[in-house]
């Protein structure tokens, strides 16, 4: 799962939502935009946390960076 990937999606999807928003005639029409708004920014705050979360344990790296793991290794507890 490429995580700045789906980020950017989510952000451009905002972007495309308030676009939407600012067009749309009726209120109830705003109502669901603002909706879907709020909720694709609760999706991006998730990621943000998570970002938050694993950046002390080094794991931002790509995939090819990432240290194999070694199967047969005995377990460390």
């Amino acid at each position: 799962m490429d995580i700045e990937k789906n980020s950017t999606e989510i952000s451009s999807e905002i972007s495309a939502t308030l676009k939407l928003m600012k067009k749309a005639k009726t209120a109830d029409d705003k109502l669901k935009y603002s909706e879907a708004v709020k909720n694709l920014c609760e999706s991006l705050g998730i990621f943000f946390d998570f970002f938050e979360t694993i950046a002390p344990f080094g794991c931002m790296g790509d995939d090819d960076e990432l240290e194999e793991i070694d199967d047969d290794a005995p377990i460390p507890f």
